[in-house]
């Protein structure tokens, strides 16, 4: 009998890095090179799809920075690829991140330019980090953007996160219900999440309870009998419209031993038409208050649709759209070089210049301004705040309550231009630069292309 498989533990955020990363970090360390460096993550343009960002990630990302260490199998796995200097090998064992840390708060909205983290640090370290920042900031405020978009499309109706079923991986469903939680929803279906943070958790029945019963109805009665408080019933699972005459003769059947119906569940069809005729069934057997909710394949847009339409629809499940942020299932972000011992940097390749200095986003009533940190902009309120000194947080982890409370106000915030579904072509907020940020880039520009050859 072969021996078992080896448990295979969590990828530590020391490897998630790409190989060049590691390469540049002997490099450096073979040329001596031990200065301190700024770096600068944003996202350089927005999705036609998105008018705005909701920044997200951080708590991750600082947890992974406050851990950050190469464990002596990893270092030995380094060694073992035969493609490293020993002193850097050995360096690796004792690194760890000693930098400072500033960033917009999680729930916070941004736009294409603005930097959400900066991180400054020996070159190394902060060389090091770049690919797991890259990945945790990009991809929870990928799908916080998302479900910000979801919220603005239900107003008033709730949602709820079905979404982790269709996720590419476990980590992207728990940061899908994580980022849905902070920007509005009701709750999530996934377990895992509501055990972490407290989400409150949401769930009815699958079509496979329901037919794996002789008679609709006997499936009702005994879901409803297991969880007798605010039951939720499924009832396409053959004809919806007979789905919800059983349901309510169910209800009223369970009532008198005080069993409540609280919702029924639509999950396909032509939901604005079937929740019609759900409504009409329903109030026609006295169950006003039993409210309906529909799920399948929804996004913002079939929920605006839906709603401008005047759906009776209480409250919407959303998964697949939600979880893959399928319209706009990318954000490009980048981490660039600001700043270094030899002073501010900045790169000029065609498409993709860069802004040189350490900055600082301030807010004002009609637009943002971008400008140095050390420098003074009267009047704007600044997003970016110091999260991380020599290697840690500066507080504890903040309550997700007060994430998803700053997300709400952002969000209810946000001008009628920027709260629209619609795709924007152009940049709807204006982003500008300050005097002094000008100034400095002018100067930067004019130095490196007198360096020129």
């Amino acid at each position: 009998m072969s021996d078992p498989a080896p448990k295979r533990p969590p990828v530590p955020a020391s490897l998630v890095t790409d190989l060049y990363e590691l390469t540049m970090a002997a490099a450096y360390q073979a040329e001596g090179i031990e200065h301190e460096a700024t770096f600068e993550l944003f996202v350089r343009r927005m999705p036609p799809q998105r008018r705005f960002l909701v920044a997200a990630g951080l708590d991750d990302a600082l947890a992974g920075l406050e851990a950050l260490r190469f464990a002596p199998h990893e270092v030995d796995y380094l060694a073992g690829l035969g493609l490293f200097p020993d002193g850097f090998v050995e360096h690796l064992a004792d690194l760890r991140f000693t930098g400072e840390v500033w960033a917009v708060p999680e729930g916070e909205v941004v736009f294409g330019g603005e930097p959400i983290v900066r991180v400054t640090a020996p070159l190394v370290e902060a060389q090091l980090v770049e690919t797991f920042l890259l990945n945790g900031i990009a991809s929870r405020t990928m799908l916080a953007s998302k479900a910000a978009r979801v919220g603005i499309a239900c107003g008033d109706r709730s949602f709820v996160d079905f979404s982790a079923r269709r996720d590419h991986g476990v980590d992207a469903a728990m940061a899908a219900a994580r980022g849905a939680w902070i920007c509005g929803a009701a709750g999530t279906s996934l377990v895992a999440a509501g055990q972490r943070w407290g989400i409150p958790l949401s769930g009815t029945m699958a079509h496979s309870f329901v037919m794996s019963f002789d008679d609709e109805r006997d499936a009702f009665r005994a879901y409803a009998r297991s969880f007798p408080k605010g039951t939720v019933l499924l009832i396409d699972t053959y004809d919806t419209v007979e789905g919800a005459r059983r349901a309510a003769e169910v209800a009223h059947e369970l009532a008198g031993d005080g069993i409540h119906v609280g919702a029924v569940r639509i999950d396909s069809g032509d939901l604005g038409r079937l929740a019609v005729e759900v409504r009409a069934v329903l109030d026609g057997a006295g169950l006003t208050e039993v409210q309906i909710l529909a799920s399948g394949d929804l996004d913002e847009h079939r929920i605006a649709d839906l709603l401008a339409a005047g759906a009776p629809i209480d409250a919407f499940g959303v998964g697949t759209q939600l979880g893959t942020s399928g319209d706009a299932p990318s954000l490009g972000a980048v981490y660039k070089l600001v700043e270094d011992a030899q002073g501010p940097k900045m790169k000029l390749a065609e498409g993709k210049v860069t802004l040189p200095g350490r900055k600082q986003i301030w807010r004002f009533a009609d637009r943002d301004v971008l400008g140095l940190h050390d420098e003074d902009v009267p009047g704007g309120r600044p997003l970016l705040v110091q999260a991380m000194a020599a290697g840690r947080r500066l507080g504890p982890p903040e309550p997700l309550a007060v994430t998803r409370e700053r997300c709400m106000a952002a969000l209810a915030g946000l001008p009628p231009r920027l709260r629209s579904l619609e795709p924007a072509a152009d940049p709807l907020w204006p982003v500008d630069s300050s005097d002094g940020l000008t100034a400095l880039a002018d100067k930067v520009r004019l130095q490196l292309e007198d360096e020129e050859p």
